[in-house]
């Protein structure tokens, strides 16, 4: 079987798998015996199922030609917020969580409804706590680029699938960023949704509170747009429902955004230093975006900045506690020390420290700086800035405890500082892999847009992926060897998924 298929986006595998050139099941063993060779490396994919993957696959092959945009395409989903039914969750900890979900969330049901065969799991931090992925349960998540540097949280794993050739999508969640910062940090396309847009369903309310919203990581812009048509619409009884767009995200792919007035910025909204090659990238982006005629000059939104700085703290330790509540309920005891990383301990004891009437000042603070955002995407189309304020940093660095759940959360917000400012307004945002450092180190460049105005961000995303691809792009990892023949990295330990 030819292996350079799977350097392919997912809408070309599924052209393939049309077209007869390749049957799904071998489509699903190319990706299977990709992930087994180069996972021993990059530890990204923790929950497999790829025997009952194969058997879906067959039955693709022997059903008449169907209609889904993905028929055939190989898949994985985020081991957080993106159940599958019968498949074991850890939610990236080791308390014992119990028994398997009965039902697929909206977006594997929604993937398998497009043609995806969804092969397994990839590894998060804890409820997704972390710009990195270097869970206990797991152990690190190791990135393509090199082997000592993160991913990027808490999205890591699925960015890590995608930037080795395992699969072409991948998904993935975005409460502060956990889509963009992996996309930046291994070198692929990661659009964060609207507020609304796509269902958090089956999961019972909101314990983040309108921050965080799943979608996927992707090589391409087309699979990213393709992906939110089928995935995008609400449930009843959803608290929030984005605007509905004017046509097909996927036909926005092409299309001409016309002259846009765009604002950058490579200010660090805490105060924190920014390395050299993040304002390389963006001030390299800005030049392109300059060139394809749109307007570009200096601008930011002006907000409240404790709104980032506390009140998205505290909804978020309030997220954690709920979590251990539930756990602890589900198993009827109380959990040990051992059981919840250190970090999730300190944001719980944060939250337990909280009043009711400190969560409404948080929230309250939160609305009001998605207005003042609001009224700057009122004079502006887009915003562009770093992705990140530094390259992806080495293992360890920011998966360690600092003492208190505030002193973390400055210390994240010091590597992620624009990220969280579409999750506070819902607005869409993504991270483009436009720049790499003189080490081969993939460095993002963000694009946000005005709350429910995706179709402007997509145009010139696929604007930009045509003025300067990056689908050719690979980790050396990769093209060391191909699917099968990969190689564990000189001096990189063997870590079991």
């Amino acid at each position: 079987m030819d292996i350079s298929i799977l350097e392919l986006d997912g809408l070309g595998q599924a052209e393939k798998v049309r077209g007869g050139e390749i049957r799904a099941s071998e489509l699903a063993q190319l990706a299977i015996t990709q992930i087994e060779a180069l996972n021993p490396v990059l530890n990204c994919v923790v929950v497999e199922r790829f025997q009952q993957a194969l058997i879906e696959a067959q039955r693709i092959d022997a059903e008449p030609v169907g209609t889904g945009p993905f028929r055939g395409v190989p898949a994985l989903l985020k081991d957080l917020g993106q159940q599958i039914e019968g498949l074991t969750q850890t939610n990236g900890s080791r308390a014992p969580l119990m028994g398997a979900p009965d039902r697929d969330s909206a977006i594997a049901a929604s993937y398998r409804q497009a043609g995806m065969v969804l092969l397994g799991k990839t590894s998060a931090p804890e409820f997704g706590n972390h710009s990195t992925t270097e869970p206990a349960a797991h152990g690190p998540c190791r990135n393509p680029w090199d082997i000592s540097r993160t991913t990027g949280g808490s999205s890591g794993g699925s960015g890590a699938a995608v930037a080795a050739r395992m699969v072409a999508i991948a998904g993935a969640s975005d409460g502060a960023g956990s889509i963009r910062i992996p996309a930046s940090c291994c070198g692929v396309f990661g659009l964060k949704p609207s507020r609304g847009r796509i269902t958090s369903s089956p999961y019972p309310g909101d314990s983040l509170f309108g921050l965080a919203i799943g979608h996927a990581l992707t090589r391409s812009v087309r699979d990213s747009a393709a992906l939110l048509d089928i995935s995008s619409g609400s449930t009843p009884g959803d608290y929030w429902s984005a605007p509905n767009p004017a046509r097909a995200f996927a036909e926005e792919v092409g299309a001409a955004p016309g002259p846009l007035r765009i604002a950058v910025s490579t200010k660090h909204l805490t105060g924190a230093g920014i390395h050299p090659e993040c304002i390389a990238a963006t001030t390299h982006a800005a030049e392109l975006l300059t060139q394809l005629g749109h307007q570009v000059e200096e601008g930011e939104p002006t907000f409240e900045i404790s709104a980032m700085t506390h009140s998205m703290l505290d909804l978020w330790a309030t997220g954690n506690v709920a979590a251990q509540v539930e756990i602890a309920g589900t198993l009827e005891r109380g959990l040990a020390a051992d059981e919840l990383e250190p970090t999730t301990w300190e944001l719980i004891e944060h939250a337990r420290g909280l009043t009711v009437t400190d969560l409404v000042r948080a929230r309250g603070k939160l609305q009001a700086a998605a207005w003042r955002i609001a009224e700057f995407f009122e004079r502006y189309d887009l915003w562009l800035t770093p992705t990140l304020a530094q390259p992806p940093l080495p293992l360890g660095e920011l998966n360690r405890s600092l003492g208190t759940a505030a002193s973390w959360w400055e210390y994240d917000l010091a590597f992620n500082p624009w990220n969280p400012v579409a999750n506070i307004a819902g607005c869409p945002s993504a991270s483009l892999p436009l720049h790499w450092s003189p080490d081969d180190l993939p460095i993002g460049s963000l694009l946000t847009a005005g709350y429910g105005r995706e179709a402007d961000l997509i145009r010139v995303c696929a604007q930009l992926e045509e003025a300067q691809p990056w689908a050719d792009r690979a980790p050396a990892v990769v093209t060391r060897g191909g699917a099968g023949m990969a190689r564990p990295v000189a001096g990189s330990p063997e870590q079991p998924a």
